[in-house]
């Protein structure tokens, strides 16, 4: 084929650029997103040098090899010209003498000249594309061992089949990151999968949800009550629901209802109800949910429950703290450590002192000022007298011996404030079971954790995952103290376990109530307090030695923070010192809006002498306040973790040929290169459940009618009690007022009080003769349903047939 003939055929699938590969200055072995540079050999596009920057989502590139990348030319702000690939395919011969060289080159082991020219001979200059769509043809090749054929066609899959796959899903519209993405998970096998199944994409490919695999689905012909289509909305509603409002399991009815809704969204299709409750029954046979009387579940939110119920269980029949030490004993050891610490216990904060010490289990709760964190310290420093312990951890690591004490919270930032009040080592709840970033943790019930003690703060925050995670990681025999204030935002994740704990009332409690900050001339506990019981006191607009309110409009609020931020730095306070709160991201009083204001009071740059980067539509610049918002355990950083920007190198100043951020969260210096800065934002002001688990020494909380749809009691009195010193309101006093008599009417949909409550009675079941337990299967559960349901505004008279 000549040279125009080439181009030609090129050009039929737009723009492209060939060339032979050089370098490849990055590959990110995730999610394959690499930068090469080539030596141009053909293109159609106005390019004239001899060497391009290629970008997109590859696999290896091998070295030497000629590709054709399809695509356009964009002139990058920073890095100049670049090529952005849309798909990609390995230069091959076009000729029967090219095809054979290729075929018998140093790429297929084991294929020599006159073989390579036999496949030719047989299946002629098209063989390769031949061999791709149909392996059986290698069959038909005289003398090919089995075991050569398929090495041949694994390796055109490896370097080709990528190809081809990356154009059908182009032309299924699909961008090359989650063409890449859907390769990485099915491999060879992605078209035949889309193909046979598009909403498989549902359960396994993050980012596709039902309506994109039904819009492929639609494409295919795969309509109506397609069992495959049924399948795949049901699963679909079911992770929305635990996702997007925390529900354990929905009720049968209302998924129903949910996903005829969602199958009937296009308006193209009518499904019956008998369609979806049989797939309901298959999905449970396949084990992809499970059915429990009038209830139905994803199996890991299911199974998480039952086990956080069996090792609380197992925790609270422990029998050899109760009446371990002399009540005489207890209260000499109380009273030297008053006299030690200089402190007075109130009845209630010795009464959970002495629960936690005689108890297998605690659960500790009250709002803010209430004495959480000196209880801490006196469980802490109480059992370490008792038991005649250490409390330095160099002494057991010495002699090779476990640590007894064990401090965890969900948050680092929850976690250094339990290590600044205790003196002693705190980490995150991941940290602490090893999480290494996938689904796996280093500490399960087959390899537990070691200790005798275990004091989790910031409960309120766990979800029902880590919850049953941590609890079946627990050696036995360990005493655990779980310590959260219930009145504020459940977790994020599904489930409200601590709730649920206090709910069932078969765990040990103590509630703090009697406010010591008070004392100290805190009005904002106070107004805390007040909020907590529904009510708004007269005085709130009023200004307080810590707290105040600036009445504003929702267009106002930028200059108001502007203004309240101004002074506050001309006080010598820093960014690190002050927390904007808000509970929405759009709009002109959002926290994307606001942080932009922020940073360029705080991390200014008008002279553009301070390194800076941009990712997308944000500035990143030295000295920046920001917040992680993924997990990264192999670096000891987590969701909600605030750090700063310490240091920029840009690509031409290293040898990795990239930019590279550096951020310190707390001394822990973490480093990011340009693809990795979507796991962060700037934390000048940030949303209130970012915020659970921290204090700042200023909070300054915005609430106008625009948050409306957010505002809620729990929401607020957490924004709130995130302040230490001071508290700055801005904003409308009748949206604080709704906002405050609005109680969470969304609750969370849980059954982990109602099995705790029943795991005393089966208890006490078990102990009767000929008992046995009975539960529904997801049939049973089906049948229980109204036939009437969804038929509210039918009547029989519609089921009539005129004359």
């Amino acid at each position: 084929m000549d040279k125009q003939s080439s181009l030609d055929l090129f050009a039929e699938q737009g723009k492209f650029v060939k060339g032979k590969h050089l370098v490849t200055i990055f590959h990110n072995e995730q999610n394959l997103y690499t930068v090469l540079r080539i030596r141009v050999e053909e293109t159609n596009h106005e390019y004239e040098d001899k060497e391009a920057v290629i970008t997109g989502y590859f696999p290896k590139i091998h070295e030497h090899e000629t590709y054709i990348f399809f695509g356009d030319f964009k002139d990058h702000p920073k890095f100049g010209m670049q090529f952005q690939t849309k798909h990609f395919r390995k230069d091959i011969p076009q000729t029967k003498q090219g095809v054979a060289a290729y075929l018998s080159s140093e790429m297929f082991k084991g294929i020599g000249k006159k073989t390579a020219e036999k496949i030719v001979e047989t299946l002629g200059e098209n063989a390769i594309s031949k061999i791709l769509n149909q392996p059986s043809l290698l069959d038909s090749v005289p003398k090919l061992p089995p075991d050569k054929a398929k090495m041949l066609y694994d390796t055109l899959m490896e370097h080709q089949g990528l190809e081809q796959v990356m154009v059908a899903l182009n032309q299924y519209g699909f961008g090359p990151q989650l063409s890449m993405r859907m390769y990485q998970t099915y491999k060879d096998e992605t078209l035949d999968i889309i193909q046979k199944n598009p909403y498989k994409l549902v359960e396994d490919i993050e980012g596709i949800g039902f309506g994109r695999a039904d819009e492929l689905g639609y494409q295919l012909g795969i309509q109506g009550n397609h069992p495959d289509r049924i399948k795949a909305a049901c699963l679909y509603s079911l992770e929305n629901e635990s996702m997007q409002t925390g529900h354990v399991y929905v009720h049968v009815e209302d998924m129903l209802i949910q996903v005829k809704n969602l199958l009937e969204e296009n308006k193209r299709d009518q499904i019956e109800f008998t369609d979806i409750s049989t797939e309901i029954l298959k999905l449970e046979e396949e084990g992809k949910l499970v059915g429990e009387e009038k209830r139905v579940y994803l199996p890991s939110l299911y199974f998480a429950e039952k086990g956080l119920v069996t090792s609380i269980k197992k925790i609270l029949e422990q029998t050899e703290y109760k009446d371990q030490f002399p009540e005489s004993e207890f209260l000499l050891a109380l009273g030297n450590l008053e006299e030690r610490l200089n402190v007075q216990y109130a009845p209630t904060q010795r009464e959970a002192i002495q629960t936690a010490l005689m108890s297998p289990m605690l659960i500790l709760t009250g709002g803010p000022g209430t004495g959480k964190t000196t209880v801490i310290k006196g469980i802490v420093e109480l059992y370490a007298e008792l038991h005649g312990c250490s409390l330095e951890p160099k002494n057991y690591h010495a002699k090779g011996e476990p640590f007894p004490f064990l401090l965890a919270a969900p948050t680092g930032r929850a976690a250094k404030r339990m290590s600044e009040s205790t003196g002693l080592p705190a980490v995150t709840i991941h940290r602490l079971l090893g999480y290494n970033g996938t689904e796996a943790f280093d500490h399960d019930d087959a390899s537990p954790l070691e200790g005798k003690i275990l004091i989790v703060d910031e409960t309120s925050m766990l979800d029902i995952w880590l919850a049953n995670q941590l609890f079946k990681a627990l050696p036995e025999n360990i005493q655990v103290i779980l310590v959260g204030d219930e009145d504020q935002l459940p977790s994020v994740g599904p489930g409200q376990v601590l709730k649920d704990l206090l709910k069932s009332e078969v765990v040990p409690t103590v509630r703090l109530t009697d406010i010591y900050r008070q004392a100290e001339g805190s009005s904002i506990i106070e107004l805390a307090h007040d909020i907590k019981k529904g009510f708004l006191p007269p005085n709130v607009t009023l200004k307080q030695p810590d707290r105040s309110f600036i009445k504003c409009s929702t267009p106002q609020i930028p200059q108001v923070i502007e203004k309240v931020a101004l002074n506050a730095k001309s006080k010598g306070y820093s960014a690190k010192d002050i927390q904007v709160l808000a509970p929405m991201y759009r709009g002109p009083a959002g926290i994307d809006r606001l942080n932009v204001l922020l940073q360029e009071i705080f991390n200014p740059n008008p002279d553009a002498t301070r390194k800076e980067i941009t990712f997308g539509e944000v500035k990143y610049r030295i000295g920046d306040k920001v917040l992680q918002l993924v997990n990264q355990p192999e670096s000891n950083v987590f969701n909600g973790d605030i750090g700063e920007i310490i240091s920029i190198i840009y690509a031409k100043e290293n040898t990795e040929k990239q930019d590279m951020v550096y951020i310190s969260f707390e001394g822990n210096e973490v480093e990011y290169t340009r693809q990795d800065l979507n796991q962060i934002t700037h934390a000048y002001c940030c949303s209130v459940h970012k915020s659970q688990g921290s204090e700042f020494p200023i909070v300054i909380l915005p609430i106008t009618r625009s948050y409306f749809r957010m505002l809620r009691r729990n929401l607020i009195y957490t924004a709130i009690t995130r302040s230490k010193q001071s508290l700055i309101l801005c904003g409308e006093e009748e949206a604080l007022r709704m906002g405050v008599e609005r109680a969470d009417e969304q609750s969370r949909q849980t059954t982990l009080s109602q099995k705790l409550q029943e795991m005393i009675i089966v208890k006490e079941l078990a102990e009767e003769p000929d008992h046995e337990e009975t539960t529904l299967s997801a049939e049973e559960l089906l049948m229980q349903v109204n036939p009437m349901i969804g038929m509210e505004n039918v009547s029989p008279y519609d089921f009539m047939v005129n004359d």
